[in-house]
């Protein structure tokens, strides 16, 4: 995502609504044709041909704001380039809109039928921003359709017909949801389809390309990974990894029960010269990980969470969505204060998929269940003002707020806090039908039903209430507005207690934050001194409250020497234990500023992590979860 640059007015965004919908029935007949030119993707610059029929008179054309996934008006305006509109061979002149810098004005002449438009849209070269951010190297490129296109005011994304076609650099091969037409050399052309099912269907393309079969045994769709690195020897996918995608497909098709899709391709791109996050579309994803996540064990396992997430949304998030959530064109704000379902949810089903498929096994599971309680518990103290509704609520400028102070400040923790939350709803799901029933049963019934390709089928707040009543009765409205409107210092942690586990803190690490430390390059003592810092000593962030921030420490300030020492994460560690039996201060030197001071702790806790541990005498509920559904 790119940075959020402004905000429409009220009255032009209600105008631009009313006008829209006055037009829904004026479906474009006529197709747009869509040529795009990424035989220069290697050095950032993709070009755009399009021709639009039109009347003469005024147009408005819009370039794509709210990119679905995003939640956000982060399209990549900037990035839009050389923008020129010509008919019957003349040049037509055009000015952007005032308010909104995304809308564009001209006037077609007399005896105009079509419209030629050329743009170009230049790569980024920033490593942060989703899909905005840097996508294409020497070697790969991920076309996002809705980087490359404008389209015509007046219609709702649904009726509005493209025929595409995408030139890629010589013997560069691709993967895609899109139906193709025909190919032939380095031209693909695409089948006629509507705007948001092109938006929706990215293409990745690369000189190293592997596609590997994921499809389990009796599947009658089809599912693919669609891998495009940087190396040849960052394809090198393990037969066991192959497996454990397989058994994700298997996994999700018994949870949910059924599919909402003619084929799926997890498009899947391995670099670390391009943005790293994962964006998800109905019959596809678009995940970018560092280039050699599938043959180094900590990046594999720092990275596991992130295709089964996003092969969730398929059925949360764009089969189902939230009404608000479901903007009929690109240029109507979205209300994101439901993202604790949308992407909630996701990350706690995703969560399971993870484990049930066996990408993690189920310790590593509980390892991650912990580090969660333990973040929105004493790792949040912002908790105690910014209830988790608003984290959704504010998404569309969370996503790009700092992670300095974000302990504070919060960022977009309805993902992990979320976790908690639905777990709690499975345990009492799991208490109120005396064991007969799950969360698994509320997903069969919610997201399944018949097959008939992808569709969207919005929903309220109050559907989802009523089809959780449908598998236990209960007072799902008000266990929904405590748990979201909460500002309680302490986790929600019913969900873990009601499945027969408790969270404790002792100096023994988890694995799985040893690992995530090793990929990021940081030292996390959230739980002891409050600081997680990296590597050389930069503090990325500093725990209100915590001992370090009442010694004056803050995020960006650098720790440069301990008791006296130069700083190093093993010495920092080193003291943290030594000083259990020692009576001395802990003692920081940091750097603020260019200027030096020492920060003092009577701090003799030592190094405190987060655990799970069974509940003596309780079901274990958690175990019954994790358990999985298909045959591997």
């Amino acid at each position: 995502m790119a940075i959020l640059r402004f905000r429409v007015c009220a009255l032009f965004i209600l105008s631009t609504v009313f006008v829209t919908l006055g037009l829904k029935a004026q479906t474009q007949q006529r197709p747009i044709t869509l040529n795009v030119d990424a035989t220069q993707a290697p050095q950032d610059i993709i070009h755009t041909h399009m021709t639009i029929p039109v009347s003469p008179g005024p147009l408005t054309l819009y370039y794509p704001k709210w990119i679905p996934g995003e939640h956000a008006p982060d399209g990549p305006i900037a990035n839009l380039t050389g923008l020129k509109f010509s008919a019957n061979g003349k040049v037509i002149p055009w000015h952007r809109d005032l308010v909104d810098m995304f809308t564009f004005h001209l006037d077609v002449p007399q005896g105009v039928s079509k419209l030629d438009v050329k743009l170009d849209y230049v790569e980024p070269q920033a490593m942060s921003g989703f899909s905005a951010g840097a996508s294409a190297t020497d070697k790969l490129v991920v076309i996002s359709w809705n980087q490359n296109l404008l389209y015509p005011a007046g219609h709702l994304a649904q009726d509005l017909i493209y025929k595409p076609t995408l030139k890629l650099p010589d013997g560069w091969k691709y993967g895609t949801a899109l139906p193709v037409a025909s190919a032939q050399g380095d031209i693909i052309e695409f089948k006629p389809v509507s705007l948001n099912r092109l938006v929706d269907s990215p293409v990745s393309a690369g000189k190293y390309y592997r596609i590997v079969n994921v499809t389990p045994p009796g599947e009658p769709i089809h599912h693919e990974i669609d891998l495009a690195a940087d190396s040849e020897a960052a394809l090198d996918m393990s037969k066991e990894l192959k497996q454990d995608y397989t058994n994700l497909v298997a996994e999700s098709g018994k949870l949910f029960g059924s599919r909402h899709y003619r084929d799926y391709h997890f498009l899947f791109t391995l670099s670390d010269h391009v943005a790293h996050f994962g964006l998800e579309h109905h019959e596809s994803d678009d995940s970018r990980v560092q280039e050699f996540s599938l043959i180094d064990p900590q990046l594999r396992l720092n990275m596991a969470t992130l295709l089964p997430h996003e092969f969730v949304h398929s059925w949360n998030g764009k089969f189902r969505r939230p009404k608000d959530l479901s903007s009929p064109y690109y240029e109507a704000p979205m209300k994101t204060d439901m993202l604790w379902v949308y992407e909630g949810l996701t990350e706690y089903l995703g969560d399971l998929l993870t484990a049930r498929s066996g990408l993690w096994t189920p310790d590593e599971y509980r390892q991650n269940l912990a580090l969660i309680a333990a973040k929105y518990g004493p790792g949040r103290p912002g908790r105690t003002w910014r209830p988790l509704l608003d984290t959704a609520a504010s998404a569309q400028f969370l996503y790009f707020a700092p992670d300095e102070w974000v302990n504070w400040r919060r960022g977009v923790d309805f993902y992990d806090e979320s976790v908690l939350l639905w777990l709690e709803v499975n345990s009492i799901i799991s208490h109120q039908t005396q064991g007969k029933k799950s969360l698994d049963d509320f997903c069969r019934l919610f997201y399944g039903g018949p097959n008939d390709g992808p569709q969207l089928k919005p929903y309220t707040f109050q559907d989802l209430v009523d089809a959780l009543n449908q598998i236990a009765p209960y007072n799902w409205a008000d266990f929904f507005h405590k748990r979201l409107n909460s500002t309680s210092p302490d986790a929600p942690l019913g969900g873990i207690e009601g499945s027969g586990w408790k969270v404790i803190y002792n100096s023994v690490e988890p694995a799985l934050l040893e690992n995530s430390e090793a990929v990021r390059g940081t030292i996390d003592e959230s739980y002891s001194i409050g600081l997680l810092l990296k590597d050389d000593g930069t503090v990325e962030d500093s725990i209100v409250n915590k001992p370090a921030f009442l010694a004056g420490i803050s995020a960006g300030m650098k720790v440069v020497a301990v008791n006296g020492r130069q700083f190093t994460p093993q010495v920092l560690r080193l003291a943290l234990k030594t000083g259990t039996t020692s009576k001395e201060p802990l003692r920081l030197l940091v750097l603020n500023d260019g200027y030096y001071k020492t920060c003092t702790m009577d701090y003799h806790g030592g190094e405190v992590f987060p655990h799970l541990v069974r509940e003596p005498g309780q079901p274990d509920l958690l175990d019954q979860i994790l358990k999985p559904l298909a045959a591997h």
